[in-house]
């Protein structure tokens, strides 16, 4: 991703490096057959560094679930912003979440087996990142209905539950097919179905 790229404070680096090393293991081997050699190995540090920053494989996944959460919908929602009215926003948002799934395929793979599986992450880490995300296509939902371009009669949170699938199902299909075709050129007709669907006529 953009920003993963760029220089990293000094005492941060290690931390930063550890994370990204961890995601890409997790999504190459699987969460179980990772090991901290093979993490530290792919960060390039001796494993008893691993433990400077973090207890074990559960917590480095727990905290890079709640950093990539913050660092993305950081992103979203400064997209969202760009927008006056209720369709521009949501495809902006529709646009960038595929493009930040597109450009870090590692964390897409973690993410969606992660989410789903709820093996490790507590319900209630699951439960954050999901509010924050519901919250913000929540706003977009409202104002639509308000400025009438989205049915008012329709339940906010089965409009949601609609919007959020669609894309899940949208990125996970993208997963299985290793990339044949560019996940972000999804954004325009998953954005019209969805417009079409629950749009006023």
């Amino acid at each position: 991703m953009s920003e993963s790229s760029r220089p990293l404070p000094k005492k941060q680096s290690k931390y930063h490096l550890i994370l990204q090393a961890a995601i890409t293991i997790f999504a190459e081997q699987g969460y179980y057959k990772s090991t901290i050699s093979q993490i530290a190995r792919e960060a390039g540090v001796a494993d008893g560094t691993i433990y400077l920053y973090f207890k074990n494989k559960d917590d480095i996944l727990d905290h890079f679930f709640s950093y990539k959460t913050r660092e993305v919908f950081g992103r979203f929602k400064k997209e969202v912003d760009k927008a006056d009215n209720a369709l521009e926003k949501l495809q902006n948002l529709i646009r960038r979440h595929l493009m930040e799934f597109e450009n870090d395929r590692d964390m897409a793979v973690v993410y969606q087996v992660e989410t789903r599986m709820k093996r490790r992450l507590s319900d209630e880490k699951i439960k954050d990142m999901s509010d924050m995300y519901f919250d913000l296509v929540s706003s977009i939902v409202k104002q639509g209905q308000q400025e009438g371009v989205i049915r008012p009669d329709l339940p906010i949170a089965l409009v949601k539950q609609i919007m959020i699938g669609a894309i899940d199902e949208v990125i996970s299909t993208w997963l299985y097919s290793s990339g044949k075709y560019r996940l972000a050129s999804m954004a325009e007709p998953l954005f019209d179905i969805l417009v079409r669907g629950i749009g006023r006529a």
